[in-house]
């Protein structure tokens, strides 16, 4: 719970900070997770064009490029043991976040995994 709470006073904007939970959870297949972050993604404003095409971001002009490169990082980093994090990746993730957010980014990305991990383990369901 500290390492949650460590995650909202990290700097990222808590809209992409729910966005980075999104998509980890559609890839984790966390039914319970996603849930729980669209829903609060929605309270904070998010709209529902953008949690809806979340899955296809790449495709879409409405997520900004600073959005788009965290959502890329967050597919790899969920993805690590096939994708891993190239150079590349970083150099483009650092242009628009600083060493410290890189790594906040990661916790966060981290974080959300094993939540992802620990809710379908102990079978969690969306209500």
């Amino acid at each position: 719970m500290e390492m949650e709470k460590y995650t909202k006073t990290s700097g990222i904007d808590r809209n992409l900070r729910e966005l980075i939970k999104i998509r980890a959870s559609q890839i984790n297949g966390c039914a319970y997770c996603i849930n729980m972050h669209t829903a609060d993604a929605r309270k904070m404003g998010e709209t529902e064009q953008r949690l809806y095409c979340i899955s296809a971001w790449q495709e879409c002009t409405f997520y900004s490029d600073a959005e788009k490169v965290a959502l890329e990082l967050t597919e790899h980093v969920t993805l690590i043991s096939n994708m891993r994090v190239p150079d590349e990746l970083y150099n483009r993730v650092r242009e628009h976040f600083n060493e410290k957010e890189y790594v906040n980014l990661v916790i966060l990305i981290n974080q959300i995994n094993n939540w992802n991990r620990i809710s379908i383990s102990m079978g969690n369901v969306a209500n």
